[in-house]
């Protein structure tokens, strides 16, 4: 019992006081969802190498940014979730991103000291989304991508950007209690 308290505490503590992007709800069916999000500014970051290795050099980045590594030496919150995608006709070459929290305008943040961290304001606009447990490892963001470009091809949405995934929880997080989705913008 002592056990099954510690995972769930371990499980939701990785979630809670975080940050997350302020989305309109369109529609839901279980783990599909169709969302609208507001404006969001971010620091991002491109990585050449293999899915694995560029999330972790990715965050390791932008944390650097977050922790301090900027002109002010400003501490800025952490927020959830950490989002990276595959760059278009560039095998290998992944964007990593952190949204930055709300409280700052863009013309308030300090700019990063490593010149491959960049600050921009981003628009995701409408998605399709699709919610799932676990690690987010190269296999499964595969099958729940093609689950949720099948369900997309269902309801008739058309894509209109790259496939997205979204990771919410710190790394010691258990499994069991890990959220991913995977966003695809649509028209």
């Amino acid at each position: 019992m002592k056990q099954k308290i510690l995972m769930l505490f371990l499980g939701i503590g990785s979630l809670m006081a975080i940050e997350n992007p302020i989305y309109k709800l369109i529609d839901k069916r279980g783990n599909f969802e169709i969302r609208e999000y507001q404006s969001m500014i971010i620091a991002v970051t491109q990585v050449s190498l293999p899915y694995r290795s560029a999330q972790n050099e990715g965050f390791r980045r932008i944390a650097n940014y977050i922790f301090g590594g900027n002109e002010s030496q400003m501490e800025i919150a952490m927020t959830a979730p950490v989002i990276s995608t595959e760059l278009d006709g560039e095998e290998e070459t992944h964007e990593v991103l952190f949204i930055m929290p709300r409280e700052h305008q863009f013309e308030n943040l300090p700019s990063p000291n490593l010149k491959n961290v960049k600050l921009e304001e981003r628009k995701l606009s409408k998605v399709a989304a699709i919610t799932f447990g676990g690690w987010a490892t190269e296999e499964r963001v595969k099958y729940f991508q093609d689950r949720l470009e099948k369900r997309m091809s269902e309801l008739g949405l058309q894509i209109n950007g790259k496939s997205m995934v979204a990771q919410y929880n710190s790394p010691w997080a258990l499994p069991p209690f890990r959220k991913n989705e995977i966003l695809i913008q649509i028209d």
